[in-house]
């Protein structure tokens, strides 16, 4: 089949018939149309259009290996440094759309399954069926174009212990049954972003476990369809309060629902199982693989794209309203200037540094990725912060679209103009501003980039024990015992 049309991205969603819980409504059906879903389902939609469109294919597309038809670039196995140029120009193709906005874009999860497909040797250390069975789903994805989320943590019950002790170990999901043809899991996760959109949903290792036999029912890999028996979805309210694209220009388009998912007695056949038991294996499943690499290379792209988005919107402001030249205002352009040249110079700097590791997959060097990704989430929450003070009580005055077009448009145009806009043209930019800097849909996405791969002080514990700080401290002995 290869690569889908927006339509058929559609008609698959509805479909389906998931279990979604959003403000008291159960929805089973028609996931597409719902006025929760609707508008980010659609923006998903012309990113599988995308593809087939002349100037973004020769970026977002491939030739299968095994059919020949197009498929998605996020599931090329990169070889060659060339490999992870062209994966890094498809994502980036995307990313560019969204402006960075949309975090759960199917080239993440993609990224994951390309490397974990490729690491057949290390899914053989605990059984060869494993690996086996990753090849033969990502291959499945790759082939059909499929749009998974994942979950990765237990729910926030008692945080003072481990997830496999919330509640007597009763809260997160675990394996409760092993059978001949799979297993059957029970309990909670967090946090599967996209989750009522997607195809699937992967169920990968929390990599916190203690690796104590205790925690073998809480070590598992395993993939189900988005809709399978027993699968729940609890969703928030939805950051989106219906506005139009001119009131709610970001929220409206890229609103990405995130949802507990509730495993009720639910069956996972043997086939799409990727890891059962063995903690310790569990606690290396992105490190060892490469998948963690793939992954963060694709983060890395798309908050470049986020950075390069607010640096135009403080940029547009700041000329709009005629403070560009105040130096108070020009250390703050100068700050986003640094932070888009930094996330792009890391990224070079990753790929000019990739290695070809066991497997024979080029990955980007991942001490470099690994610095990007701890410093990007801290220094993004500056982003809305600018916006704020470059717009001030300009974002406390917007009437909306309704006024621009009905009987206020007089003095909008009188008492709202800027020095390079006229009164409606002001009106949309700040609303912009507004979606990006203190609107539900801009404090949402402040919470989720600052913690996209966990907690930031457990991050930074992990770079610094993870890093090689022994030559740079045998420098300074030597410096020390050094002798002119």
């Amino acid at each position: 089949m290869g690569i889908r049309t927006g339509q058929q991205y559609l008609d698959k969603l509805n479909s389906m018939k998931p279990h979604v819980m959003i403000d008291g409504e159960m929805v089973s059906e028609n996931i597409a149309d719902h006025p929760s879903f609707a508008n980010v389902a659609r923006t998903y939609a012309r990113l599988f259009d995308m593809q087939h469109e002349p100037e973004h294919a020769a970026a977002l597309t491939y030739d299968s290996p095994t059919t020949g038809d197009k498929v998605s670039a996020s599931f090329l196995v990169p070889r060659t440094k060339e490999d992870l140029a062209h994966r890094r120009a498809a994502i980036r193709t995307w990313a560019e759309y969204s402006h960075g906005f949309l975090g759960r874009t199917g080239d993440y999860m993609n990224s994951a399954l390309t490397a974990l497909a490729a690491a057949e040797k290390w899914f053989a250390q605990a059984d060869p069926m494993f690996g086996e069975n990753i090849r033969r789903y990502y291959e499945h994805c790759r082939e059909n174009d499929l749009l998974a989320t994942h979950t990765l943590i237990p729910p926030q019950a008692n945080r003072s212990v481990s997830g496999s002790q919330q509640m007597g170990g009763q809260l997160s999901a675990r394996v409760v049954e092993e059978r001949e043809d799979g297993i059957v899991v029970q309990g909670a996760r967090m946090l599967a972003t996209i989750a009522p959109i997607a195809d699937e949903l992967l169920v990968f290792p929390s990599t916190l476990l203690r690796g104590t036999p205790e925690d073998a029912p809480y070590s598992y890999a395993f993939a189900v369809p988005n809709d399978a028996d027993g699968v729940r979805y609890l969703c928030r309210t939805s950051l989106h309060h219906g506005g139009s694209r001119h009131d709610e220009p970001l929220a409206s388009r890229f609103e990405e629902m995130d949802a507990v998912v509730v495993f009720d007695n639910v069956f996972v056949p043997n086939e799409r199982i990727f890891m059962l038991g063995h903690p310790e294996l569990c606690n290396g499943f992105y490190s060892e693989t490469g998948a963690g690499a793939l992954m963060t290379h694709q983060v890395v792209t798309r908050t470049i794209a986020k950075s390069e988005f607010y640096l135009g919107l403080a940029s547009e402001i700041a000329d709009s309203i005629g403070i560009d030249g105040f130096q108070h205002i020009q250390e703050d352009l100068a700050e986003l200037i640094q932070t888009v040249e930094i996330g792009k110079a890391l990224m070079a700097a990753s790929e000019a540094e990739a290695a070809v590791n066991d497997d024979g997959v080029m990955l980007p060097k991942w001490s470099t990725l690994n610095a990007a990704r701890n410093w990007y989430p801290k220094v993004a929450q500056r982003f809305p912060q600018i916006i704020r003070k470059f717009s001030a009580s300009g974002l406390m005055a917007l009437p909306g679209e309704a006024d621009v077009a009905g009987e206020a448009l007089p003095d909008i145009e009188l008492y709202l103009q800027a020095k390079t806009l006229t009164g409606p043209e002001r009106v949309r930019l700040f609303k912009l501003a507004f979606d990006a800097s203190i609107s539900s849909f801009s404090g949402r996405q402040g919470l989720y980039e600052y913690f996209f791969f966990g907690d930031p002080v457990r991050m930074a514990g992990a770079l610094v024990n993870s890093y090689d700080r022994g030559p740079v401290r045998a420098r300074v002995r030597e410096f020390l015992a050094r002798e002119d």
